[in-house]
């Protein structure tokens, strides 16, 4: 997120983030991926692999088939330079153009808002595209059961909580492949990668998701890995094996 910013608090959260890093004993990282994406080659001999993340499966639940579903596509989360939502922005005149029947919708908040909304109403789009605020995460199971793709167009990203949640859901995601995504994500197995957030990849990607005649297996992959491999118990006994590590290391 820092490296989308370019203010002076940003260097200094840089620089603390660069002292941090050659002190600390040990650098805990949901996936070795994030390695190089965060640039932390000179301390792989202190990292160590960990995700926190977890699901109340309680909550994030299959409740409605895809197939039953009404034809939405969308975005939730910051409305930010980072996230490249702009992007898909960009790229749903096109997208809406190719299939009549679709409808979007994007939910979230910040400084992007009145760019998406601009664009919105410049290319006539506006009607068939729900733009909401923020939305309680309470309210998430409801609206990710009411997709059929959710869209990730990031730029950066290190585990996002909300593709785990929309797959714990069966809706499929679409993702560029950053951060730790491609080690939830296998494309046409467990969701779709883009190769990258260009408004045409966007709009290919898109298209062909929907287009697949497996997506509602793929959803079911999905969710299954997620129930796998994201449970709280699962991320309980990674941490305590990071610990014993850690003592067995200092002793």
């Amino acid at each position: 997120m820092i490296r989308y910013q370019s203010d002076f608090l940003s260097l200094i959260v840089t620089l603390f983030s660069k002292i941090n890093y050659f002190l600390a004993s040990r650098i805990i990282l949901y996936s070795s991926r994030l390695i190089s994406d965060w640039h932390l080659e000179p301390y792989h001999h202190k990292i160590l692999i960990a995700h926190r993340h977890f699901l109340d499966f309680n909550n994030f639940d299959f409740i409605t088939s895809l197939s039953d579903r009404p034809i939405f596509i969308g975005y939730i989360g910051r409305l930010s330079g980072e996230k490249g939502v702009l992007n898909f922005t960009w790229a749903l005149p096109a997208i809406l153009s190719n299939r009549r029947d679709l409808r979007v919708f994007i939910c979230g908040d910040g400084q992007l808002k009145g760019a998406i909304e601009t664009s919105l109403q410049d290319d006539g789009i506006a009607t068939r595209v729900d733009l909401h605020g923020w939305i309680s995460h309470d309210d998430l199971p409801r609206y990710l059961n009411q997709l059929r793709l959710l869209v990730l167009p990031s730029y950066t990203e290190g585990l996002p909580n909300i593709m785990l949640e929309a797959m714990a859901c069966g809706t499929p995601v679409l993702a560029t492949p950053v951060g730790a995504i491609p080690d939830v994500i296998v494309d046409g197995k467990t969701g779709f990668i883009m190769e990258n957030n260009s408004p045409e990849c966007i709009l290919e990607n898109v298209i062909r998701a929907l287009s697949s005649p497996d997506l509602e297996q793929i959803a079911e992959n999905g969710r299954q890995f997620v129930e796998e491999n994201f449970t709280f118990e699962h991320v309980i006994a990674r941490w305590k094996e990071v610990f014993e590590e850690i003592s067995q290391v200092e002793s």
